[in-house]
């Protein structure tokens, strides 16, 4: 479930009075995502996507994930392009929430991509990493190695409700990343949330990429581990190192990476592990029970970062 403020027939109407988008025909909430309220919105022109921006999101970014979509849509990536108001203008208010229309993108993800998926996504993840250079905001990532030990301060003792003396490894682990965590990689804008949901394909077709809501400035070669992690695990545990490889093929075709960036593949991909972890587990102790959305297991997220811990180099990720 993933509407959480519910739009009226009266205040659709005098809302999308402000545009040029057609006579509706229907309006629906989607179920996907958890930050926001996302709806279906069919016209006699075209569909759109309504999206009211909840409280987790910071209206203060709103503009930079604006600029970045519009960017890319204008070098030719597939992704949601907001669509303007008469008046020019795109961020607008509904019903107390801020809000904005963006073009609607032909599509479905697939939770367990297969090998010709994980190649289109390294792909279009370079071209994301070189187009988005043309982008004039900055956005420090929120979410980055400097959140990490105070997230886990957070949590504290509770961590232990999950499993036994879990807040004194997570805590040796953390220790081990921060320590190893590169300092002079290439960076740049980052999608930061990639994950499988936030891809849409026609067969094996990438036909778009959403959800830019965590995207921000850091390490390039960091959004290759957080794709490894979503991408090439399956559903038992076990890594797919012709996923993977044949994700790092795609990305290097368009972007080849420097020795350096493949050397820091496990750190940054142990990171990235580390990172959703602790904001799982964060949520799965202080999520309501009576939530309209469940927390995910933090559990799944251990268990990628130990193989990323436990790898002896760069060729357990198909790196020849």
């Amino acid at each position: 479930m993933a509407v959480y403020t519910t739009v009226d027939d009266l205040t659709l109407a005098a809302f999308l009075s402000a545009y040029d988008l057609g006579n509706v025909l229907s309006f629906a909430g989607i179920a996907e995502g958890v930050e926001n309220s996302n709806y279906l919105l069919r016209t006699d022109k075209a569909h759109y996507i309504l999206t009211l921006y909840e409280k987790r999101v910071d209206a203060n970014d709103l503009p930079f994930f604006m600029e970045v979509m519009t960017h890319l849509a204008s070098k030719g990536m597939s992704c949601p392009l907001p669509v303007a108001a008469r008046d020019g203008s795109i961020l607008q208010e509904l019903m107390g929430r801020p809000c904005a229309v963006f073009s609607f993108l032909d599509g479905t993800s697939s939770r367990y991509p297969n090998r010709e998926k994980c190649r289109a996504l390294g792909a279009s993840l370079a071209e994301m990493h070189l187009h988005a250079s043309g982008v004039t905001r900055r956005r420090p990532n929120a979410l980055g190695p400097q959140s990490w030990q105070p997230l886990l301060d957070s949590v504290g003792v509770r961590a232990d409700e999950i499993a036994p003396s879990m807040q004194a490894m997570t805590q040796t682990r953390l220790d081990s990343i921060l320590e190893s965590w590169p300092k002079d990689l290439p960076q740049g804008v980052i999608h930061a949330d990639l994950f499988p949901n936030n891809v849409l394909f026609m067969g094996d077709h990438l036909t778009g990429v959403i959800d830019f809501y965590f995207a921000c400035d850091d390490i390039l070669a960091y959004d290759i581990g957080i794709c490894l992690n979503s991408w090439c695990f399956e559903a038992d545990g076990s890594f797919n190192m012709t996923k993977s490889r044949s994700l790092i093929r795609g990305y290097q075709t368009i972007r080849p990476l420097s020795d350096a960036e493949i050397a820091a593949i496990p750190v940054l991909a142990a990171g990235s592990a580390m990172r959703f972890f602790l904001t799982r587990l964060y949520d799965w102790l202080h999520t309501p029970k009576d939530a309209l959305v469940s927390p995910k297991d933090p559990m799944e997220y251990w268990s990628i970062l130990r193989f990323h811990q436990s790898v002896s180099g760069v060729g357990a990720y198909g790196f020849d």
